[in-house]
């Protein structure tokens, strides 16, 4: 077997071989952080661990399916072993198995957003989705803490606080009435497990032998915590993060668990990896210049062996269509020209639409860019749009899967009784919601019970029993449903059965749109039956075998599933995409746009915060928001591999006014000084086109002497 350290930098090799105790892996950008994660894997292996004894949490799916990629060509078969999985994954594999001990059943329903937004606003008593959102968004930030409704009501600091709270005790009741969890219950409801039932957190310390977490630096503190229950007092787990790119604070991440993880585990070897494998050494020093002002829980400098490189650009524009058209014509420019980095031989490289991107701070900054893009006839994707699963149609047999899963979900209940419509009407439903709070029994319950005749007319409660007989029919055919092909033909009958093509037609009055989500079903409906034949796509689109699967067992995995199929296919096209959206990612060419102060850095309060005012006098609060926007502009910085180009405007529109505006202070803490190009690309296109005309001038003109030339001598 390997030793896992061919081709790895010494402090990479380091930390693959350190695997007795807590270990913290610095990994700055670009420094082959997964790496690192699969080797030690294979290490891990070495030294005696069984795969199924080794868990590697990502955050996304994406990662997860990158990992396991990299870990399948390095250490073989056994890598489908390896419980390499999201935080919400590896939370809903300890509730299937553990989650009777608190009361829910197996096949517990998971709730997507929507879904929460709908309770919220019945808990509530409103019909206003703005104020449910805010309430969803306050209740998650609270269980990310570890509180509960009883918990955020003590500590409620004003009236907006304790109605919230109030509510969030309503819908803790709704969700174990529909035996269902959000997806914060994911992470909030294994801690409870762990922390509260010793056999539990036995059984799972004894069965995990390593734990290595990717991205740590974005662990919020209930994931802290589940960390530490899992591993107990050995310790033995691999912490891979970057306190510089920790970006995500508004959603309940903490730099606390970076700072904890020296105290808690007093024998912590730190590791740290500082060379860059991606960027130039022009692009690295703006970015270590950017993060330099910011306190260190770990100092450390990236370095790179890739060259100097160009000098990162500064272009300023005198709006936001100005800038828009400038970075228009500098992919052009840099398409066209030969002053991109070349190969060996001499030939020009990264030219294609792919190796662009356009980054900004938030989503409404696109628009101009679009526009532009689309003017040049220059395709473009932006990052970040509506994932497959969110939408309606797919939504609608979502619904229909969770509730065969679990019959007690009352949101899934009332998507699939209306999506296609069954001569239920709204007054039955709600007379059926009546009954079912009075009698505190689920829906689907309520469809049996008794006394429901006394409630509705006879039609009514015999078109309820029709469907809730056609439910228990398909979720007893789904569970049997073994294989693709099976799987596929039940779907494709299904369908037929509840009409659901003609409810698309019938519901859309553009047929070209009807049409268009009927092939996402098909699409949805062939993805479905390949996961129940044991097929999942790799990012390279390779089909790899695992077991075969019934129908219902593939369906308990959906909620977990952001993309169809877990990956992206590349597209030759410019990529536009927020900065957050584009943390992981590289591109050879990259423009940060729209670099003004009020944008990056964000307003940082009431006051503007002129990029003047010194960071000692700000408030903790402010002080905190400059520094995870400072980290946001490295990450940014960080996405370039051959050049950089940031831009900023002169005026931006602010509602219907133009008002003026100011480079971000970010652009001064780079200290381009002496080696900027502040440029326009728009005059370099024109002088390459004119060189390329001139060329095709004489290319001509030699011609037309030739020519003349065999003229005169047949003459």
């Amino acid at each position: 077997m390997s030793d896992f350290t061919t081709g790895l930098n010494l402090a990479q090799q380091d930390a693959v071989h350190y695997v007795h105790g807590p270990c913290l892996v610095l990994a700055g950008a670009g420094s082959g952080k997964t790496r690192v994660i699969t080797h030690k894997i294979g290490r891990l292996m070495q030294v005696g661990l069984a795969p199924k004894q080794i868990a590697a949490i990502t955050f996304t799916n994406k990662a997860a399916t990158e990992m396991r990629e990299r870990a399948r060509s390095l250490i073989g078969k056994a890598a489908k072993d390896v419980m390499i999985c999201t935080f919400h994954a590896l939370g809903v594999r300890i509730m299937r198995e553990d989650g009777a001990v608190l009361g829910l059943k197996p096949q517990f329903s998971i709730l997507d957003a929507d879904d929460v937004t709908g309770i919220l606003k019945d808990c509530g008593g409103t019909t206003d989705a703005a104020a449910a959102r805010q309430w969803q968004w306050t209740i998650s930030l609270w269980k990310n803490d570890g509180l509960n409704a009883e918990q955020a009501l003590a500590q409620a600091q004003d009236d907006s606080q304790r109605i919230t709270a109030r509510i969030m005790g309503l819908y803790e009741e709704r969700l174990s009435a529909y035996q269902s969890v959000d997806f914060d219950d994911l992470i909030g409801l294994p801690l409870k497990l762990l922390a509260e039932h010793p056999e539990v957190r036995a059984k799972w310390q004894a069965s995990l032998g390593h734990v290595l977490v990717d991205e740590y630096q974005d662990t919020n503190a209930t994931q802290y915590a589940v960390l530490k229950h899992l591993v107990g007092e050995r310790g033995r787990f691999t912490a891979v993060g970057d306190d510089d790119q920790s970006i995500y604070g508004w959603r309940g991440a903490t730099l606390d668990n970076l700072k904890r993880l020296p105290q808690d585990f007093p024998n912590l070897k730190v590791i740290k990896l500082e060379q860059n494998y991606r960027s130039t050494s022009a692009i690295l020093r703006a970015a270590n210049n950017v993060i330099e002002p910011n306190p260190k829980l770990f100092p450390k400098t990236l370095f790179s062996e890739l060259g100097e490189g160009e000098p990162v650009r500064v272009v300023d524009a005198d709006n936001e269509e100005h800038e828009a058209e400038r970075a228009v014509a500098r992919i052009q420019s840099l398409r066209a020209g030969t002053a991109v980095t070349t190969t060996a031989q001499g030939q020009p490289q990264h030219r294609e639409l792919k190796d662009f991107a356009i980054l900004y701070r938030a989503n409404h900054m696109a628009k101009p860019f679009e526009k532009a893009l689309r003017r040049a006839n220059i395709p473009y994707k932006v990052s970040g749009g509506q994932s497959f699963f969110d939408r309606a149609e797919i939504k609608d047999l979502c619904a229909w899967f969770r509730l065969w899963i679990n019959n007690d979900d009352d949101p899934a209940f009332l998507r699939a009784i209306t999506s296609p419509k069954r001569g239920i009407g709204h007054q039955t439903l709600a007379q059926l919601g009546h009954f079912a709070s009075q009698y505190k029994v689920s829906l689907f319950e309520a469809l049996f019970a008794n006394t429901l005749p006394s409630f509705l007319s006879a039609k009514a409660v015999g078109n309820l029993h029709e469907f809730g007989r056609f439910v228990n029919d398909q979720e007893y055919r789904a569970r049997h449903t073994l294989g693709a092909e099976s799987a596929k033909a039940f779907l494709s009958a299904w369908l037929k059965d509840i009409g659901y093509e003609k409810h698309l037609y019938d519901g859309e009055e553009n047929e070209k749109v009807a049409a268009a989500r009927w092939t996402n079903v098909l699409e949805f409906c062939d993805w479905m039956g390949a996961r129940c034949g044991g097929e999942i796509e790799d990012s390279a689109g390779v089909s790899t075998a695992s077991e075969i699967k019934s129908l219902l067992e593939v369906a308990q995995t959906i909620s977990l599933l952001s993309t169809l199929n877990e990956r992206e296919t590349e597209q030759n096209v410019v990529t536009l995409s927020t900065l957050h959206a584009s943390k992981g990612l590289e591109w050879p060419h990259v423009m940060l746009v729209g670099v003004n102060e009020g944008l990056l850095p964000f307003k940082l309060g009431d006051d503007t915060s002129p990029s003047g005012m010194a960071e000692g006098a700000m408030s903790e609060g402010i002080l905190l928001r400059l520094q995870e926007e400072r980290r946001l502009m490295y990450v940014g910085i960080t996405r370039a591999q051959r050049s950089l180009a940031v831009s900023w405007t002169k005026r931006r529109k602010k509602g219907r006014e133009t008002i003026s505006a100011l480079p971000s202070r970010f652009i001064a803490e780079m200290a381009l000084d002496k080696d900027t190009v502040r440029e326009d690309p728009r005059e370099r296109l024109k002088a390459l086109r004119a060189e390329f005309a001139q060329k095709a001038a004489a290319s001509a003109a030699m011609a037309a002497e030739v020519a003349a030339a065999e003229r005169a001598g047949k003459a």
